[in-house]
C-alpha cells in the first residue's frame, strides 16, 4: 500500500484541480463569466476530463499495488525458486521489473479499463455531488451547510463506486495478468471470459465493501474540498 498511499494526494490534486479548472473555463467560454451556475452537462464533462487526467499517475501506482497484492509465491514454482523469495520485493522494485520485462507501457497495462472506470465514475461522482448538495441546500446558502456537504459527499462516493466497480474488477484482472501467464487479450476478452466462467455477478465483486468504504471517505474528501475552496476564494476572484 506504500505506493498508492504516497501518490494518492497527487492523484487527488490532479482530479480536483482539473475538474475545477475545466469547469471554470467551460463557464467562461459558454457564459462569459465564471460566477454563473454551471449546467449539469458542464459538471459531468469536467468530471470526465478529471478522471482521464489522473490516470497518468494512478495507473502505475495501481499496477504496483495489484501486482504486490496478488503475489502469492516466488516467480517460479520450482523448489529452487523458494530460496530466491518473491518476484517483487517492494513497489519500486515492482515498477522497475515491469518496465524491464514488459516495457514502459507495461506500467499502463489495463489503463483502458481504468479509463472507462475513472472517466465515467468521476463524471458521475461530481455530478451526483452537485445534484445532492443542491437538493439538500439552496444554491447560495452559506450557513449550516456542514451536514449537507457530508451527506452529499458520502452518497456521491457510493454512486461513483457503484458505476466503477465492474471496470475496477476488469482493470485489476488485466493488471495482474501476465505475472505467470497471459490469460486475457484485452478488455472485452477479459469481460467475456470472466462472465463466462463466473457469471455476471463477477463484475460486482467487492461492491458492498467499496460502497461501505466510499461513504465515510468521501464525506471527509468533500468537506475538505469545500473548506479549501472557501479559504482560497478571495485569492481566485
Amino acid at each position: 500500500m506504500s505506493m498508492p498511499m504516497s501518490t494518492v494526494s497527487v492523484s487527488s490534486s490532479i482530479v480536483f484541480g482539473v475538474y475545477r479548472n475545466v469547469l471554470r473555463n467551460l463557464c467562461k467560454l459558454k457564459y462569459g463569466t465564471t460566477t454563473v451556475k454551471p449546467s449539469k452537462f458542464d459538471i459531468f464533462l469536467s468530471g470526465y476530463a478529471a478522471g482521464g487526467a489522473q490516470i497518468l499517475v494512478s495507473s502505475p501506482a495501481d499496477m504496483a499495488k495489484v501486482r504486490l497484492q496478488t503475489q502469492m509465491c516466488p516467480s517460479n514454482s520450482t523448489t529452487s525458486s523458494l530460496l530466491t523469495g518473491p518476484k517483487y520485493t517492494g513497489p519500486i522494485n515492482c515498477l522497475l521489473t515491469i518496465v524491464k520485462e514488459e516495457g514502459f507501457l507495461g506500467l499502463y497495462k489495463g489503463s483502458s479499463a481504468l479509463m472507462f472506470r475513472d472517466c465515467n465514475s468521476f463524471a458521475t461522482y461530481f455530478l451526483s455531488y452537485a445534484i445532492l448538495r443542491e437538493w439538500l441546500l439552496p444554491f447560495e446558502q452559506s450557513n449550516s451547510e456542514f451536514i449537507g456537504v457530508l451527506f452529499a459527499g458520502g452518497f456521491a462516493g457510493v454512486v461513483a463506486w457503484g458505476i466503477a466497480t465492474p471496470m475496477d474488477v476488469i482493470k485489476s484482472r488485466l493488471q495482474a495478468d501476465g505475472v505467470t501467464q497471459q490469460r486475457y487479450r484485452g478488455v472485452l476478452h477479459c469481460i467475456r471470459e470472466s462472465v463466462r466462467q463466473e457469471g455476471i455477478t463477477v463484475l460486482f465483486k467487492g461492491l458492498s465493501l467499496n460502497c461501505l468504504r466510499a461513504f465515510p471517505v468521501n464525506m471527509v474528501v468533500f468537506l475538505t474540498y469545500e473548506a479549501i475552496l472557501r479559504q482560497i476564494k478571495p485569492f481566485s476572484e
